[in-house]
């Protein structure tokens, strides 16, 4: 597809990889063609983190479908867990057999739909709920809003969480982060997304928090084989910052942000 300038969803192939890109600067989503079902970004292995407490998640629910990777890794690797995205783009969707998303099935499905209005108006009860909401615009702002974290916390299963991806560089990446903590009653970790920009934040709805050292190391390393996605490493980061919990800029808001946090 001819790169566009009025932020409809473009394919650039360079390589052997593929990308999605809505302005020709920044990613949305990478596939290698010669291992499409892998994670090329560092954020979505962040993101798989997630198995370190929902090991075999009955049903996953996401917000964003981009070019399906976290959509396809998951389909490949936990075959008795039930996928399901929601993209309000239907240009995006319209790129699913671009990127090898596999076609609808009693595993797998892909709704266009607006994701805060599903989350709100849905009756399932998702064990883990991926949000990673960005558009030509950068992060959807809808989808960082106070209501909406509500609506994920009531809308998952008990036990359940919420897996968020962040970008550090938002001028109101604080404010999102606060509004998450605030809405999952401080029962959440931020975690560097490797080298880049990228935050990826764990809240949890009941379950053990914080998880035992002992036991999130050892899950990690049993899992590894299954999941080359990085878990052991992610493991001492996500430890790491259970330790600094105040003490982080990405876990204390300022106070201007603290009054906010609320609102909106």
């Amino acid at each position: 597809m001819a790169r566009r300038g009025d932020g409809a969803p473009f394919v650039v192939d360079t390589h052997g990889r593929r990308t999605l890109q809505f302005d020709g600067t920044i990613i949305q989503s990478e596939m290698d063609l010669a291992a499409p079902d892998a994670l090329e970004l560092a954020y979505t292995r962040t993101m798989m983190g997630f198995l370190l407490f929902q090991p075999a998640p009955r049903h996953i629910l996401m917000i964003g479908l981009g070019g399906g990777s976290l959509a396809k890794y998951c389909l490949r690797r936990l075959p008795d867990t039930r996928f399901t995205a929601v993209e309000i783009d239907p240009a995006v969707i319209a790129l699913r057999d671009t990127f090898g998303i596999p076609p609808d099935d009693e595993r797998f499905s892909v709704v266009c739909a607006d994701g805060a209005a599903y989350v709100r108006e849905s009756a399932d009860t998702p064990d883990v709920l991926l949000v990673d909401g960005f558009g030509p615009g950068g992060q959807a702002r809808e989808l960082c809003s106070a209501g909406f974290y509500d609506d994920c916390h009531t809308l998952l299963a008990d036990g359940g969480l919420l897996v968020a991806n962040l970008w550090s560089g938002d001028s109101r990446y604080g404010l999102y982060a606060a509004r998450l903590r605030d809405c999952f009653e401080h029962r959440m970790v931020v975690v560097r997304a490797e080298d880049d920009g990228n935050r990826v934040a764990f809240a949890f709805k009941g379950g053990r928090f914080p998880p035992g050292r002992a036991q999130l190391l050892a899950r990690s390393r049993a899992l590894a084989d299954a999941h080359p996605v990085g878990l052991p490493a992610l493991a001492q980061r996500m430890q790491g910052r259970l330790e600094q919990r105040g003490t982080h800029p990405d876990d204390s808001a300022p106070a201007s942000i603290r009054a906010a946090r609320r609102r909106s």
